[in-house]
């Protein structure tokens, strides 16, 4: 990795398509995830929800200063709310980066992909 980049960041993708009700639901919950990104995490540096006009989609970017920054998080947002969300609709993203293996094993089995950094401006 060449650039600004230190090589240690985080960066989540994910992207929902709403289910019946699961805007509503999902809008409501985004709102309590950026309250605790804003109030607990200390190394989250970019946390951005997306809606399309129509209200049946989203994309949540999220930067965060190294794996240890996103386990943070994690933690925070906690596993009830995290399905909460993941229930609203189908869900799919990537992690970019290389997350550390307390990172991954966090993630678990089930985690959105991971693809490593080929090359960085």
């Amino acid at each position: 990795m060449t650039g600004t980049s230190t090589g240690t960041e985080i960066l989540g993708i994910a992207r929902i398509t709403f289910t019946e009700g699961g805007a509503e639901e999902f809008e409501r919950l985004s709102e309590r995830c950026m309250e605790i990104v804003r109030t607990q995490d200390t190394g989250t540096l970019q946390y951005d929800v997306y809606l399309d006009e129509a209200r049946t989609r989203a994309v949540v970017v999220e930067r965060y200063r190294d794996s240890a920054a996103l386990l943070e998080h994690l933690e925070h947002i906690g596993p009830e709310l995290m399905a909460a969300v993941v229930a609203c609709g189908e869900m799919e993203g990537e992690t970019l980066g290389v997350p550390s293996p307390e990172l991954r094993a966090a993630m678990g089995e089930n985690a959105v992909g991971v693809l490593l950094p080929h090359l960085s401006l």
